[in-house]
Parts: C-alpha cells; sequence; structure tokens
C-alpha cells in the first residue's frame, strides 16, 4: 500500500440502504415485498438524512496506535459528528506503519457502518490534509529513555510545524484542529503558528481528559454517578503542572445543584490528594498497564471533538486547550493553555467572571510559568 492508495466508496448507497433497512426494519422483513417496507417513514427520513447530509473529510494522525484504535469505531458510527453526518475518514501514519494501518482499514470495512463513506490511508501529508474540516493530531514523538526535554520538543516541533504547514496548504480555513499527541500545548501552538491562514481559534488541545478524570473523582468521592458533576476546571498545561479547579464545580445531590466543598466535605483532600491524583493520573495508568491511556484518550477526543460539533449545555462549561490572546485572567498571551470555556455554533468562547483565588492563582501562574518556558523553548527550534 502506498501514500496514495485509498479504499474509496466501498459503502455504496444501494448497501447503506440495506444497512437501514435492516436496523430500522427488523421485524418486517419477512413479510411481503421489501421494496414496499420504504413506505416506512423513519426509514424515509433516515435515508435523505443521509442522502443530503454533506460529507465531511475527518483526519486522525497516528492512525495506527491504540489511541487512534480506541478512537476511530466511536467516529465512524457516528457518536462523535453526529448520528445523520456521513464522513470520509483519513487515516496518517509514517511509512513503517502501513501494514498495520492496512490492518486497521480492513477492520473499519468489517464494521459495516452506514455512515462510514470512504477511508484513506496514506504516508504523505498532502494527501492527509486535504480539503479537512476536522484534524484530530494524535500522532507525536514520545519521550525516550534518556532523551532530554529540549530534545523531546525539538523532535516534535518538526512534526507540528510540518503539519501545520500541511493544514495551511491543502486545508478548509474552517477546519478544526485538535491536538491530542504531547506535549499537545506547545504543539498545538507551533501548528497554529505554522499555519497562518487558518484563524488561531480554530486550533484546541486536549486537556478534556484531565476534566473527566476529575468529575469522576469528584463523582466517586460523592458516591454519584459521574454525569452528576459539572464545571470542573482544568487550568493551565496537559502536564503535572496543570491546576485541577473545583471552586466553580457543582453537584447534583438529591436533585440539587450543591457547590462541590459543600458536597465533598473535605477541604483538605479537595486541596490536596484530589489534585495531585488527577495530575499524576497518566503516570499511574502506565504504572499500571505498562502503556499509556487509551480508552480514556479515545473518550475524551470524542467529547471534546462532539462539543465543538454540538455546542456546551447552557449554564456548564468544559476545558480545553485555546489561544490564550485576550483573556480576563492574567495569563501570558500567545500560549496555548487550557481554560473554562462554553461553545456555540463550533465556536468557543472562555468563561469570563469567574472569581480566583489566592490559592488558585498561585497554581495557575505555575502551570503558565512551564508554559512560557515551553514556548520559548519550542519557538527556537521554528527557525523563523
Amino acid at each position: 500500500m502506498n501514500g496514495c492508495t485509498a479504499t474509496k466508496n466501498y459503502i455504496s448507497q444501494k448497501t447503506l440502504e440495506r444497512q437501514v433497512q435492516r436496523q430500522l426494519l427488523p421485524r418486517d422483513r419477512n413479510r411481503g415485498d421489501l421494496r414496499s417496507h420504504w413506505t416506512s417513514r423513519r426509514a424515509a427520513v433516515i435515508l435523505n438524512q443521509l442522502k443530503m447530509a454533506e460529507l465531511i473529510r475527518v483526519l486522525v494522525t497516528g492512525a495506527a496506535g491504540q489511541i487512534a484504535y480506541s478512537l476511530l469505531y466511536s467516529i465512524a458510527k457516528g457518536d462523535v459528528f453526529g448520528k445523520d453526518q456521513p464522513l470520509v475518514l483519513v487515516l496518517l501514519d509514517i511509512t513503517p506503519m502501513l501494514p498495520v494501518l492496512e490492518g486497521v482499514v480492513m477492520e473499519l470495512q468489517d464494521c459495516a457502518l452506514p455512515l462510514l463513506r470512504e477511508v484513506i490511508p496514506t504516508d504523505k501529508e498532502e494527501v492527509a490534509f486535504k480539503d479537512l474540516d476536522a484534524a484530530i493530531l494524535v500522532g507525536s514523538m514520545p519521550r525516550r529513555e534518556g532523551m532530554e526535554r529540549k530534545d523531546l520538543l525539538k523532535a516534535n516541533v518538526a512534526i507540528f510545524k510540518s503539519q501545520g504547514e500541511a493544514l495551511d496548504k491543502y486545508a478548509k480555513k474552517t477546519v478544526k484542529v485538535l491536538v491530542v499527541g504531547n506535549p499537545a500545548n506547545t504543539n498545538c501552538l507551533i501548528a497554529a503558528k505554522s499555519a497562518p491562514s487558518i484563524p488561531k481559534e480554530n486550533f484546541s488541545c486536549l486537556t478534556r481528559l484531565d476534566h473527566n478524570r476529575a468529575c469522576s473523582q469528584v463523582a466517586m468521592r460523592c458516591g454519584i454517578s459521574a454525569s452528576g458533576v459539572k464545571n470542573v476546571i482544568i487550568w493551565g498545561n496537559h502536564s503535572s503542572t496543570q491546576y485541577p479547579d473545583v471552586h466553580h464545580c457543582k453537584v447534583i445531590v438529591q436533585g440539587k445543584d450543591v457547590a462541590a466543598f459543600d458536597a465533598v466535605k473535605d477541604d483538605g483532600w479537595l486541596k490536596g490528594e484530589f489534585i495531585s491524583t488527577v495530575q499524576q493520573r497518566g503516570a499511574a495508568v502506565i504504572k499500571a498497564r505498562k502503556l499509556s491511556s487509551a480508552m480514556s484518550a479515545a473518550k475524551a477526543i470524542c467529547d471534546h471533538m462532539r462539543d465543538i460539533w454540538k455546542g456546551t449545555t447552557e449554564g456548564e462549561f468544559i476545558s480545553m486547550g485555546v489561544y490564550s490572546t485576550g483573556n480576563s485572567y492574567g495569563v501570558p498571551e500567545d500560549l496555548i493553555y487550557s481554560f473554562p470555556v462554553s461553545i456555540k455554533d463550533k465556536t468557543w468562547k472562555i468563561v469570563d467572571g469567574l472569581a480566583i483565588n489566592d490559592f488558585s492563582r498561585a497554581k495557575m501562574d505555575a502551570t503558565a510559568a512551564e508554559l512560557v518556558e515551553e514556548r520559548d523553548t519550542a519557538v527556537s527550534f521554528l527557525g523563523v
């Protein structure tokens, strides 16, 4: 398989109609002429939606890796961009991983998913980044034993400069870009700087995994479902300096919204062990399973992109690494920094006006200082 090989249109419209028929009319299949079943209003509505909805092109990089393996099925079956949104999946990885990628393509084919209209596996950026609506940049250079931090940054600057330039040259100017590969904040900044024709507001990095971890910890502490926890905040870097903040978090207790500190009733835990647990969770997963987070990372990617596409619930906010310039919280400009954001019409807005106490300010400043250092080191490698 070479970089231009594509598995095109392997789900035809006729096959698509058969699949919808099987899923929507299971009790009628054995009664009469199959053609008569297309009088079903539900089947007709869904088929019309599938026919009328414009295809979107979604790129996943590092597509032969373990995060992508946990991610691709959810995207392809409609959990992210919508149950009526047909799509083309573009899968990019390095040349040595193309045989593995071929197996991933076969599995996607074998899922027989009605929304998945085409899969394009490639190792070429000019193929991968063409006409994209969404780009999920998972692949990055992992830190290897004996590697200095500056060497890791330098390797990733090369990757994300190249991918940013490819976005600038080939993708739609409306493309929404999510950077997952670590160091995610700084990689995202480099990609954005390398794509000057695409608005910086179209770039974000993943801190939703940390956000979800924080929600889960509070929920477990209160003995409730994670869905009963809202408005936690991850400030700053997706690293061990991040600040999981629950000063504005609400917990549903007996049907009412209760402040997290009142629901948990343990300020020492919330200001100590809770924070360190979320900060160190990735390392704890690696220690336990000898591999980094994949299933939870894929779920967080889905949550992040779904909220961009569909918007956040009124009165609620989520955490997302976004461009810091113009923020009201005193965070240095020209960073990708995690803030509380609300989203409407595919546009994020930093939630302003939240009170910041001295405890929070110190932690927000510490993670910002790390990001400034990362940025300055990374930009020195750009050669501009």
